[in-house]
């Protein structure tokens, strides 16, 4: 029965259009509104130099976003990115585009398990009641405090992502749907919180530096322009996660319109773009601004301020939203692992598939173990990880471009139920904007440039993974599905 048993492949095909709109807008949103829209707006000098910034880089996005849509919808199947880049430009550049991606998705995953215990550590302890949750201190790394009982809640968070994920792509569909209205639901309290208390008038004067911001921190930027760019260099990594779509596109219903799959990537972009500015607007007005950004963690500062009830709803609503980019990004490296186990650039056996769930068990598995030491790192750990995440991403988001451009060349005959609208304009600009936003962060003085230990982890993870295909990637599997 279509959409309910494995397949030929051993893959389920149960996924809707909903279900892949859930998985990459939750791997989009997460947890960052709540916990950085005070930084943002330090950043850029206000809420509307942030907003107008957050606006550019959904649309700067949108054409890569549309690329991935026409290429999945003619090429549907796991790891799809892997299979683009090795069809247009070989087999080395196939696997670098794919490692390079598990790079920006992989270490997530224990990142997000990593901001649950924080929230655990600094918030929920606050409350008297809660108290316990500090008790006992497990140690310290570098500089950050690692307590039992957060640790132990955030791996039980983390055990049910992976609980869900091992039962089948259905199943971790389910809690991303859920979690996609939790994010709403903060968002929609969030607007009646200002539109009670607030007033546009408290996002003025458009342009403003700020010295005394919570942390030290202050407004670089030295003018409107000026914000807003400071802003946009780091808007990708805000957006990374609408590549979580293509990688699951090999579970998606028999029944599925591949024409309107192909708008999901870019619908999921713009609606992530509305959160944000709504999420911005929203705080940036509750109170004047200047004095928005000078608590810890603003968003629920001012909330606790105004009404208890308000900040415990919000903090539930962030403790829960982690999860999200959490389960999407764990289905997409999985399935990123699948697809170079089947191209042999892995072990074979990462290939293999559960044939009651329908997942490739040992990505899974692999994915468990990582998810799975995130909270035991603290908050400083994968601090680094984070501007390399956003390389990978990118690279891999620009190889797409890339493949999109050549395969219009070199198979002009692929049935293509979706094509990128305006041709191969719209591919030039996802080039145009993926290369650009690679100079930001690999040209030197580019104030989102490297720095050197996030080019000795970018350095090593290829090194590693060179030596991965070396070792494993002797043979080449014969068709882009090995099932």
């Amino acid at each position: 029965m279509a959409g309910k048993g494995a397949q030929a492949g051993g893959m389920k095909k149960e996924l809707t259009l909903f279900n892949f709109f859930t998985i990459g807008f939750g791997a989009i949103i997460g947890t960052g509104w709540v916990l950085l829209v005070g930084d943002w707006m330090v950043l850029g000098g206000g809420p509307v130099p942030a907003m107008i910034a957050f606006a550019i880089g959904a649309l700067f996005l949108v054409p890569i976003g549309m690329c991935f849509g026409e290429l999945t919808a003619a090429i549907p199947i796991s790891g799809g990115i892997i299979e683009y880049v090795d069809r247009t430009f070989g087999r080395k550049m196939g696997f670098v585009t794919g490692w390079m991606l598990l790079l920006g998705n992989a270490p997530l995953c224990p990142w997000e398990a990593i901001a649950i215990s924080t929230l655990l550590t600094d918030r929920f302890a606050e409350f008297p009641a809660l108290a316990w949750l500090r008790s006992v201190k497990l140690y310290t790394i570098l500089g950050a405090d690692v307590y039992l009982w957060p640790t132990v809640i955030a791996l039980a968070f983390a055990a049910l992502v992976i609980f869900l994920n091992l039962r089948g792509a259905g199943a971790a569909a389910k809690l991303s749907s859920f979690l996609t209205k939790a994010l709403l639901a903060g968002m929609v309290l969030a607007m009646l919180i200002s539109f009670m208390t607030g007033s546009p008038e408290n996002a003025t004067p458009v342009f403003s530096q700020v010295t005394d911001a919570a942390g030290g921190s202050a407004t670089e930027a030295t003018s409107l322009i000026g914000g807003i760019v400071a802003v946009l260099v780091m808007t990708p990594f805000f957006y990374a996660g609408f590549d979580t779509i293509p990688q699951q596109a090999e579970e998606a219903s028999e029944n599925i319109d591949w024409k309107k799959f192909g708008l999901i990537p870019a619908i999921a972009l713009l609606a992530s773009g509305a959160f944000y500015l709504v999420c911005i607007y929203s705080f940036g007005t509750i109170v004047d601004w200047h004095e928005f950004v000078r608590s810890s963690v603003p968003a629920l500062a001012v909330l606790e301020r105004i009404n208890v009830f308000f900040y415990i709803a919000m903090l539930i609503i962030a403790t829960l939203g982690p999860l999200g980019p959490m389960n999407s990004f764990f289905g997409a490296s999985s399935r990123l692992m699948l697809a170079m186990g089947r191209k042999e650039m892995l072990p074979e056996s990462f290939a293999q598939i559960d044939p009651t769930s329908g997942v490739p068990k040992k990505a899974v598995m692999v994915m468990s173990a990582l998810t799975l030491v995130g909270p035991f790192l603290g908050r400083n750990m994968l601090v680094p990880l984070t501007n390399v995440a956003s390389l990978g991403f990118i690279f891999a988001c620009t190889m797409a471009g890339f493949a999109c451009w050549k395969l219009r060349r070199t198979e002009p005959d692929l049935p293509r139920p979706y094509k990128v609208n305006g041709g191969k304009l719209g591919i030039g600009c996802a080039i145009v904007a993926g290369l650009a936003i690679i100079a930001l962060m690999v040209v030197p003085f580019s104030p989102a440039a490297l720095s050197g230990i996030e080019w000795a982890i970018t350095i090593g993870w290829l090194v590693a993974g060179l030596v991965i295909l070396a070792l494993f990637g002797s043979r080449r599997a014969t068709g882009p599905t090995k099932q």
